[in-house]
Parts: C-alpha cells; structure tokens; sequence
C-alpha cells in the first residue's frame, strides 16, 4: 500500500470517526428532547385524566416512528380495570377516512368516476332535479339532511336497519341547499357511499373493510363494530350525568355504518395513517386531492376534503379528523411539514380530544411548551387596553385590573396575560396561546396577533370604549317578554326563563346561564362570546331571537 493511499484511509477513518461521533451526539441531544417531549405529554394527559375516570390512550409519532404511546385514566369503571396502552375505541367520524379511501381504491378500479350522479348506483334515489355526484357526497356539500340529527317521533330507527331502510328514512326530506353551493356536515353522505361501495363491490361494507385494510395491513385490533361479540381489551363507555359519571346508551351500529362504524386502537390508526401518507392504498395524486380544500361553486374554499379536515395547527397545515359518538370521543392529527401524527382515543363523550391532540402535535412539531413570565414593574400596560376587532367583528377586550392584563373574547370570561418577552404574553390558563402587541412608527399600539391552535389571528384596535362587563338593568315586565322556547333548526331548540330580575338561557342536558343586556333587546353570556337579540313584530310581540357567536349567525325562532 501507498503512504498517499495509507494517507487517505487515516482520513476516511477520521471523518467516520467524527461522523459517527457527531451522530451520537445529535442522537444523545434527541435522546434527551424527547425525553422532557414525554414529560410534558405525560403533564397534559395526566392533568385532563384522572386515575378514577374515563381514560384516554394516546401515540405519537414522528418521522414515522413511534415516539409516544401510553394510556391513563381508567377503561372500566365498574370493574376498576385501568386504561392500556392496546385498548379497543369506537373511532366514530374518524372512520369516513376508511370509507374515503374505499372510494378513491374503486375509483382508480375504474368502477367509479368522482362526478358520477349518485342515480347510478341508486337509481330510485330522488334528487328533486339536482345533480348530486359522488364527490359532493365526499366533501359535505351534497345538501342532504343529516339523518343522524333527525327527530324520529314514529321510531322508525329504533330497530335494527339495512341500509336501504335507513335511506329511505331521509331521501324524500326537502334538499337544504343546491349541490355544490354550500358546506354541511352529512353523516348521510357518507352513510349513501358505503352504500354505493356495496353495490358496486357485491359485498358487506364490513367485508370491504376487512379485505382490503384491516387484514393486508395488519389491523388485527381493528373491525367493523359489533356490539355483541366479545372483543378482547374493548373499553367501557361513558357519559357525564347529573350525578356523575354514567354507562353510555347503546349505539345502534346498522345506524352509524359508513359514517363511523369501526373499532380500533391507536397503535392500529397508527398502521393505517403509514399506509395511506405511504401511497399503498391510493395514488399520490388522488390522495393529494383528498387533501385539497374543496371549493364552492362560488369558488369559497371549506375545509374539508374527501374523508378529512384541513385546518392549521400554530402555523402548521395540519390533515385531521375527529369523532364523537354516546360514549367516546377521538381525535388524529397530522402534520406533513413536520411528519408528525397524533391519535387520541377517549372513552366518554365528555370528552372532545381535539385541543389534547393539537397540543402534543405542537409540541412534537417543536413548538414551546410553555414560557417564563419576566417582571418589568415599568412597563405600561395602560397602553396596550382597549377594544380589538378580527376580520370577522368580533371584539376582544385588553383590560387591567390591579397591574394585571387580562382578555377576553366579546363578553366571555377574563383571561390573565403574562409577559414573556417585550409586548409579547402568554395565557395563564393556556401557555401554548399567546398576543403579541404590534405598534406603529409612532411606538403607539394599533394592532395584536394572537396565537392560538387554528394560527394566527390579527386583532386591530378599535377607538371603541372598553364596555360595562356587568351589563345594564332592564324592567323585569320587558324581561318576561322573553321567556320561551326558541328553536334555531328542529333538533335544537333552548328555553330563557326569569327568576326574579335575572334572565337565563337553558340548552338541553345543560345547566341554566345568566343573561346579561347590552341594551333592553340585546343581551350576552359571560361563559363565552355568545350574544343575543331579541326582535318583535310590529305590534311588540317577541318572534325570535339572532344568535351571534364566533362570526356566525342564526335565527331562533320563538314556539312558545
């Protein structure tokens, strides 16, 4: 051997030396990030789930590897049996993905076209002149009633049902809206394209599942819900009663089906979520549209796509889906840019887990888990008071009470701000949302940005004056005015009543709220940014009540 060949081994055994030496080291500096990633996901599952309630399993992953997984609270009550990290969940609206991709699989098949009219799979369907395509049943903007918020005096559902009979059930209700023209989440749409998949398949909708996902994947903690087998390390089901924790009522699985009739685990979800960003069940290109906003024919974007939400979590486009049926509630997030997934099962419906699973994606996305409150005894946070509007006209309100910052959202309760950096604070309740205050060329504030889990959101100041908190006195003769029933849809109505010189609003299964006025016709919570006005005919009788709450608008119309 040459010394310049001698030469050139020492230096390729050098730089592996030092390669491998800087990979410990980063792996080592990874080692102990998630290390303390851990601890802070053990603090936030451990504060919302209590030993001796209904529990929740969590995973997380990175880069598609498993970064997280463990269990807490309790899976059954009765017994005393705590939660495992392998439990079986109902995962309810999560489960349209499985029925999204079905579709898209028979798609590239060449057994359907996404603009194929639903009459051709069910030709006695009744469109009322529509055109109603099998991608308007993907995306919600078919128009077609829910069925799952229906009122059904006659108990046509209170038996087992083919799918045929449960169709039958809504198809002839009057269309809510032309094709297209709107967004409205329909657990019939997706209930009619399992439907579809059987006609075109031959099949059970559960066959289809079982054959193409759960076993070529190895789901083998997966299946179509069945409430009569006995299914090993299946959960309890909960509800939140008026004396406390309570067994859920049944769900009658031939009623859910295609729009979330599957059984699973989070380990399991995790296997499913490899596979679809993976490209083994569907094209790239055709899952890229799955993730594509779908458009209005106004040209509005929603945000859902076919089978998932698409939202942002602290700046980060996130693909996501939730559910929420009697006795569970289920989140899975997941954020391409970072390649970070989460899925959190719960098994009560107290329990929406949608901030939970943000708040571990935030942070295996590298986001701070919380800040260090600085003291400046100089700082003037006189400056920073005042009414800000969003682009929507909500109003948040800076105020200071003694030497502290607080918001709040319209009339909603007060939120102590803490300074972690110059204009810049954190929530008290909530270390992760932050406002930071921007000022002009003149160092005068005129706007701020809150940061929360749907991204960031820019508040101007108004020259509006800070309104009285307390509201005003209304004669308790115009306050009776207003006592009733008051119905926003037909699957939802809410009673005010008076007790003495206070007005309260009553929604079902919740506990009564005061009422405070604005002015003798218009009146807010405090609980959250929710506001009413009362509107009369002309002959001062009280026909209905506008509800305004986060940017949206509805009447409820007074029917007793």
């Amino acid at each position: 051997m040459k010394k310049t060949d001698f030469k050139i081994d020492i230096s390729i055994k050098q730089t592996l030396i030092l390669a491998f030496g800087l990979l410990s080291n980063l792996t080592y500096a990874q080692q102990k990030d998630d290390k303390q990633l851990v601890a802070y996901f053990d603090k936030i599952l451990s504060e919302q789930f209590k030993t001796d309630e209904p529990g929740v399993t969590a995973l997380v992953s990175r880069n598609g590897q498993i970064i997280y997984k463990k269990a807490f609270g309790m899976a059954n009550l009765e017994l005393n049996i705590p939660m495992q990290e392998d439990n079986v969940f109902w995962v309810a609206s999560i489960g349209k993905q499985f029925t999204a991709v079905a579709i898209l699989q028979l798609m590239e098949q060449g057994k359907l076209n996404l603009q194929d009219e639903i009459t051709k799979f069910i030709p006695d369907y009744p469109t009322q002149g529509n055109k109603i395509t099998i991608e308007h049943l993907l995306t919600h903007t078919s128009g077609i009633h829910n069925f799952s918020g229906m009122k059904d005096p006659e108990k046509k559902l209170a038996l087992d049902c083919t799918p045929n009979e449960v169709i039958d059930f809504f198809k002839n209700l009057p269309m809510l809206f032309a094709p297209g023209t709107k967004w409205e989440y329909s657990n019939s749409g997706y209930f009619l394209l399992g439907y579809i998949i059987e006609k075109i398949t031959g099949k059970p909708y559960s066959e289809y599942l079982e054959e193409n996902f759960f076993k070529p994947l190895g789901m083998t903690n997966s299946l179509y819900a069945n409430d009569i087998r006995i299914i090993k390390n299946r959960v309890g089901a909960y509800s939140q009663g008026d004396m406390g924790y309570e067994n859920s009522k049944p769900r009658n699985i031939t009623h859910v089906y295609s729009a979330g009739a599957i059984q699973s685990t989070t380990e399991d979800f995790f296997k499913w979520h490899q596979a679809v960003h993976t490209y083994k069940l569907v094209k790239k290109e055709n899952l890229d549209k799955a993730f594509t906003r779908y458009k209005l024919t106004d040209g509005r974007e929603t945000d859902y796509g076919y089978g998932w939400r698409l939202g942002i979590v602290y700046e980060s486009p996130s693909i996501w889906h939730g559910g929420l049926i009697t006795g569970f509630g289920t989140m899975e997030i997941y954020l391409p840019k970072e390649n970070v997934f989460v899925a959190v099962f719960s098994n009560c419906d107290c329990i929406y887990p949608k901030d939970i699973a943000s708040r571990l994606a935030a942070l295996a996305a590298g986001r701070p888990y919380e800040y260090k409150e600085i003291s400046d005894e100089n700082t003037n946070l006189k400056g920073y008071t005042g009414v800000y509007e969003n682009q929507k006209g909500l109003q948040r309100i800076i105020t200071v009470s003694e030497n502290k910052l607080f918001s709040q959202l319209g009339r909603g309760p007060r939120t102590n701000l803490k300074a972690y950096q110059e204009d810049q604070f954190f929530f008290d309740n909530d270390p992760m949302q932050t406002i930071e205050f921007s000022k002009n060329s003149k160092g005068k504030i005129e706007k701020l940005i809150a940061q929360k889990l749907t991204g960031n959101e820019v508040w101007s100041k108004t020259n509006k004056l800070i309104p009285d908190t307390n509201g005003i006195k209304v004669d308790e003769r115009i306050l009776e005015t207003y006592t009733g029933v008051y119905e926003v849809t037909p699957d939802f109505t809410f009673s005010i009543t008076k007790e003495q010189d206070k007005l309260l609003l009553q929604a079902p299964e919740q506990e009564k709220l005061e009422m405070f006025a604005d002015t003798e016709t218009k009146f807010f919570l405090k609980v959250n940014d929710a506001q009413f006005e009362f509107v009369k005919d002309e002959f001062g009788k009280v026909t209905k009540a506008i509800l305004n709450q986060d940017g949206r608008q509805a009447d409820a119309k007074k029917i007793k």
